[in-house]
């Protein structure tokens, strides 16, 4: 997919380039997603009650990435981003190795944590390092090629999941294994790529390297390129003198919406649905065949939506997409809650989740890691992503925790919907009063309009 760009034009190097570190995005999703094929069979392997299943199982990959998440950012600023992606992919490459070879829960629980380490750090070093190298025209759809990677990874991981489900007793080892074979090819991949030309000023103060790497790309002119430089390095000159925290009260407004953003991605359900399909699917009484087939379709309407997104990101902006997003939630999650009630059985649940996935990945799906990306200034770019992407990921690590013994235990799952369904309700009103658009402004514009 993208051997063919080495001998590209100068213009797509940056193409290349943002492929390559978006490929971190492909791990994410594969790992994200590989355990739902395992999850019943490692269940019954390890006679594990629901929460036990929930908590030490299923959702230790999370909670590895909520670490992640949140010191993700010492990495990526101190040794930066470029490095700290190619240890991303050292993690992804021990977490499915170790994880498949293992025989009790505790230890293929460390493995996976591990892996969960490289997803948190990799939603802070993938789309700070696209953002960093983009022009403002291109800086959407550059860096949604990082989502576009997630749901093309939860994409061909469903389909292992189903090509290898009938491999008996040990049919899990092969799903979660499967994934050292892609990040290894990222780690040789991820050492092709230059440091991040924003973090060569504000880090090493490498001016003339930093100017080299622009230059490559051909985004500006060498005049327009000094002008930027020098707001960059009066920029990381203030900071150092000021020590700034995001917690100072002028960051309050980027923190908010950060915070915000992340929090309603994972309230609309949608890590809940990934990890959860094939059960989810049995509830509505399809057989496990069907079940992963299903899950498949999933997949498919998850990468059509996100290329939809891709396309409009920079044409119609992060919040009309945000709108359409919100509506298409709040229409298939009251659907799905209705289905359970009605006692509606074959394919009604399957055909409302797909509207679902269609919902997320034209909106959240799209715009969250774009948007976090651009909504805080340069040198605390990283610090920034770390908050949004470890509210996200906490969320994420609870619903996982309790959707076992919620599908399980509930009198009826649609009253997990109709919660999911509120609180898109509330995503809506967010979206129309507090959200600002940020297409075609350039970072440093941003942070004038946002920092108050």
């Amino acid at each position: 997919m993208v051997v063919i760009s080495i001998h590209i034009s100068m213009q797509g190097k940056l193409l290349y380039y943002s492929i390559v570190v978006a490929l971190a995005g492909f791990l994410f999703g594969f790992d994200t997603v590989v355990i739902s094929g395992a999850d019943e069979q490692l269940q019954a392997l390890w006679q594990s009650s629901s929460l036990f299943h929930g908590f030490v199982v299923m959702s230790m990959a999370l909670w590895g990435t909520v670490v992640g998440a949140l010191f993700g950012y010492i990495p990526t600023d101190k040794i930066g981003r470029k490095q700290t992606l190619i240890w991303i992919g050292v993690l992804y490459t021990i977490s499915a190795i170790g994880s498949a070879v293992v025989s009790d829960p505790y230890t293929f629980s460390f493995f996976r944590f591990l892996g969960g380490l490289g997803v948190g750090a990799s939603t802070i070093a993938a789309p700070a390092y696209v953002t960093e190298i983009a022009p403002k025209e291109r800086r959407g759809k550059l860096v949604a090629l990082y989502q576009f990677n997630i749901v093309l990874g939860i994409l061909i991981a469903f389909v292992s999941n189903y090509l290898l489900k009938d491999l008996g007793d040990n049919a899990w080892r092969f799903m979660i294994g499967a994934e050292a074979i892609p990040a290894i090819v990222y780690c040789f991949m991820v050492f092709g790529i230059p440091k991040s030309p924003r973090w060569l000023i504000l880090h090493g103060r490498d001016r003339v390297q930093a100017k080299e790497v622009f230059l490559s790309l051909k985004i500006a002119s060498e005049e327009e390129l000094d002008t930027a430089i020098a707001a960059i390095e009066k920029e990381a000159e203030r900071a150092e003198l000021d020590q700034e925290s995001i917690l100072q009260k002028k960051y309050r407004l980027p923190v908010f919406l950060a915070f915000l953003i992340a929090f309603f991605n994972q309230v609309s359900g949608i890590n809940a649905v990934l990890y959860y399909a094939p059960r989810i699917m049995s509830e509505a009484g399809l057989d496990k065949s069907v079940a992963f087939l299903s899950s498949i379709g999933i997949g498919i309407t998850n990468m059509v939506f996100t290329l939809l997104g891709l396309y409009l990101i920079d044409r119609l902006g992060r919040k009309v997409l945000m709108y359409i997003g919100s509506l298409g939630y709040i229409l298939s999650l009251s659907l799905v809650a209705t289905a359970f009630f009605a006692g509606w059985q074959g394919m009604a649940v399957p055909i409302f989740l797909f509207v679902f996935i269609g919902a997320h990945a034209i909106g959240q799906g799209t715009v969250i890691w774009v948007f976090i990306s651009e909504i805080f200034p340069n040198h605390l770019r990283a610090k920034g992503q770390s908050l949004g992407s470890s509210t996200h990921w906490v969320m994420a690590a609870l619903i996982t925790v309790f959707m076992p013994p919620l599908l399980s235990n509930t009198e009826n799952p649609g009253y997990v919907f109709i919660f999911f369904t509120v609180m898109m309700v509330f995503q809506l009103l967010w979206v129309k009063m507090m959200m600002p658009e940020t297409k075609g402004v350039s970072l440093e514009d941003l942070q004038k309009r946002l920092v108050r």
